[in-house]
């Protein structure tokens, strides 16, 4: 189902996706900075073999190790993961980074602390390997809430009203704005200039995808509670405010320099998917 921004909504936490992606390859890719911890449970938690059931012809994972002081990319190379280095810290320089890395038809990030559900992967790809969307973003809000995964102003004030205003300023209906696992089509990346090198990169990718035209989904997900020994790298009100920030230039970038969307707002599906999804008609 559409809303009326254009944001296709799926429904179920579990929804199912047919065979429709032979042919494909997927890059998952996390930005890690100390998280030798949890690098390895992360890395094991993508269905490798679901993904290999639903068709993918290639399955790479690509660790972005964020100048960590910890053995994060030992333990990310003992599981079999691709490791690039970003020396120069931020999330959104270290997930540019995986993006130029990355081979995949379709990439998908996450954190490396194993709070997001990368076990229901399948769940986030549904609505690209459909054709229906070249953007899914998960929703923490219309999912679930694992007890102590979010602080109350986090959960309360701080993500609804952030995402409240890169709704109303960029024509958007998400629930989330800053949930960390998304997925996209390459087709879709390549749309977009991402320049961001902090947490406000959330923030951007939704943004860049609007300027372009592309179709974004949102699905619920479970968001799980960080393990004890690894800790946030988020400063709430100094990353809130870039967040802001970011909006309210490119806002008034919009209003001074209107563009065009960068290519079709309904563009064609990934070709092999909606040649399959003809032939299951």
């Amino acid at each position: 189902m559409l809303s009326r921004s254009g944001v296709r909504e799926v429904s179920s936490m579990y929804e199912r996706v047919p065979c429709l992606s032979h042919g494909l390859s997927v890059s998952v890719v996390f930005p890690a900075l100390d998280e030798a911890q949890t690098i390895k449970t992360a890395i094991s938690s993508v269905p490798v073999e679901r993904l290999r059931q639903l068709g993918f012809s290639e399955i790479e994972i690509i660790v972005v190790d964020n100048n960590s002081a910890d053995m994060t990319a030992d333990r990310a190379r003992e599981s079999h993961a691709t490791v690039v280095f970003e020396r120069r810290r931020g999330y959104g320089r270290a997930l540019r980074t995986g993006f130029a890395h990355a081979r995949g038809d379709v990439i998908v990030v996450g954190d490396a602390d194993c709070t997001y559900p990368f076990d229901q992967l399948e769940v986030l790809l549904t609505p690209i390997l459909s054709g229906s969307a070249d953007l899914v973003t998960g929703s923490r809000i219309r999912g679930r809430i694992m007890p102590r995964a979010m602080p109350f102003l986090h959960r309360y004030v701080g993500v609804p009203l952030l995402t409240f205003f890169v709704n109303l300023l960029f024509g958007l209906n998400v629930s989330d704005g800053h949930c960390g696992m998304r997925a996209i089509t390459r087709r879709g990346l390549q749309a977009m200039r991402l320049t961001s090198d902090g947490m406000e990169f959330a923030t951007e990718l939704l943004i860049r995808a609007a300027q372009a035209g592309l179709r974004v989904a949102e699905v619920p997900i479970e968001y799980r509670a960080r393990p004890e020994f690894s800790t946030s790298k988020l400063n709430s009100f100094r990353d809130g405010w870039r967040h802001l920030r970011l909006m309210i230039v490119e806002f008034g970038r919009a209003l001074l320099l209107p563009q065009r969307p960068s290519h079709s707002p309904q563009p064609l599906p990934m070709s092999e998917a909606a040649a399959l999804i003809e032939g299951e008609e």
